[in-house]
């Protein structure tokens, strides 16, 4: 059952509605037995996968929290290897066998065969992989209580609005909400159901939009010249924030009208102005989960310069592992830990070519120069994260700036569109939804977009309202919706 679907609208009105009928001691079995249903839409057995991370995990946080000394990192580890197996049997297994046969290839022995487990991969299963790993973790630093109640905890892991995309919530916030009982409350859930509903305006009006251009390019790169790969790649990174933030913003919307508030996992990441700020902003849950897990127990930024340079790379690396079990993602990953030990690096001369070019008398120059380099650094990533296969990417790479001309005509949109596969008319829509989205995100950022539609009289409200949900229903009825690309990882 995915969030952009009749099914899951009808779902959500019958879980909220039941929720707030039924009695507080009844509540969190609903909610328990809606999230089951709604992962077993997708693939019923793999439900399976779930129960035994929840029991492997809600036994390891008592088992670390009632041992001593070097006990508790020995249950510790034992959930970590139980987690990860499950990630690698499931999601890096034919990763895995595929290169190790392609060396053992290499040596000669051509007829070299490891057999193939067929296996689909599980909806979410990095996600809630994630989550559940956090709690034994938190048990184990002392920051977080053993949970008693089984039932609660195994709906903390299978929470239905975060369950399959994230965000990857910590004990800390989500755990200690789902104790709590909540009244209805109108504004609140009205809060929710804006935040749903901008959500699926950035899913069906601009990341659907956009996938098409995007996926005519990178499904047959070699089809294309330089002026398509550039429009192709700008677009994915319209098309990939779109997609998951619309999705995050369902998933919240949908959890703040049961009286949950879910951790924020973006905020206008593309507005800044260093790589580093960018994954501050950007998968805010899964940035500060590797962070806080992997990164600061290397040593951070503690220690020797170049081992801080390896425990950047590693983290990134990992993060790219993290999404994907294909060397595209694994190079993703390690574009941006060198994105970072590069700044590090060079921070000294860098500051000194400001300072030659005048920059700092600029402030606004200066901010509008780092914020657009640093989007051309992450749009450059994202060739790799979304290209087909390692090939495919450095074919977009070195023919980047082939066939430029025209690019720059007067009638722009007559000459780009044919080269996405669309009409002006497409592209024209396309372009209007993303300039809402960033009048919006520019009023948020300035003001806060709530506060703002909150001053306005009743009937531009309401007349705002009853746009944005006319126009998400007959643009997403009216043209192909796709699964959110955040789900297959």
């Amino acid at each position: 059952m995915i969030f952009n679907s009749i099914a899951f609208l009808v779902f959500f009105v019958v879980v909220t509605t039941a929720y707030y009928v039924l009695p507080y001691r009844w509540r969190w079995p609903l909610l328990l037995a809606a999230s089951c249903y709604f992962y077993m839409a997708f693939v019923p057995v793999y439900i399976l996968i779930l129960a035994f991370t929840i029991v492997v995990d809600y036994a390891a946080g008592h088992l670390i929290e009632r041992s001593q000394g070097a006990t508790r990192k020995r249950w510790l580890i034992a959930s970590i290897v139980a987690n990860v197996g499950v990630l690698a049997i499931f999601k890096y297994y034919g990763f895995l066998t595929e290169n190790i046969e392609a060396l053992v290839h290499g040596t000669g022995w051509t007829d070299y065969k490891i057999p193939e487990l067929g296996i689909i991969l599980p909806i979410g299963l990095s996600f809630h992989t994630f989550q559940s790993l956090s709690y034994t973790i938190e048990v184990y630093y002392g920051r977080q209580k053993a949970e008693r109640h089984i039932g609660i905890f195994s709906l903390y892991v299978m929470f239905y609005p975060q369950l399959v995309a994230g965000p990857i919530e910590r004990p800390g916030n989500l755990l200690r909400q789902l104790h709590l009982s909540f009244d209805f409350h109108a504004p609140t859930v009205a809060s929710g159901l804006r935040l749903m509903a901008w959500g699926f305006f950035k899913k069906l009006m601009i990341a659907d939009r956009v996938a098409v251009m995007v996926d005519h390019v990178f499904n047959s790169p070699e089809q294309h010249s330089g002026p398509a790969m550039i429009l192709a790649s700008f677009f994915f990174a319209v098309q990939i924030y779109c997609d998951f933030s619309g999705y995050s913003d369902i998933a919240l919307g949908a959890a703040r009208c049961l009286g949950i508030d879910l951790m924020r996992n973006f905020r206008t990441p593309y507005y800044s102005a260093n790589v580093s700020e960018f994954w501050k902003r950007w998968h805010i849950s899964l940035s500060s989960w590797f962070r806080d897990y992997v990164y600061i127990p290397l040593g951070g930024n503690r220690v020797v310069k170049w081992r801080w340079y390896y425990n950047l790379m590693i983290t990134f690396l990992l993060s790219g592992l993290w999404h994907g079990a294909a060397w595209t993602y694994i190079i993703w990953g390690g574009l941006h830990g060198f994105y970072l030990i590069f700044a590090i690096v060079s921070e000294r001369w860098r500051g000194k070519l400001g300072g030659l070019l005048g920059l700092g008398r600029v402030p606004g120059i200066n901010h509008a120069v780092q914020v657009l380099t640093t989007f051309v650094l992450v749009d450059f990533a994202w060739i790799f994260f979304r290209a087909n296969s390692v090939q495919d990417a450095f074919h977009i790479v070195g023919n980047l700036f082939t066939g430029l001309g025209g690019f720059f005509t007067t009638d722009a949109l007559t000459f780009w569109s044919p080269l996405l596969g669309v009409g002006k008319g497409e592209m024209y829509l396309a372009l209007f939804s993303i300039a809402v989205m960033e009048l919006v995100q520019r009023i948020d950022l300035r003001q806060g977009a709530v506060m703002w539609v909150g001053a306005r009289p009743a009937w531009q409200r309401w007349a705002l309202y009853t746009g944005l949900v006319g126009t998400i229903i007959f643009f997403g009825s009216y043209y192909n919706t796709t699964q959110f690309i955040y789900f297959q990882f």
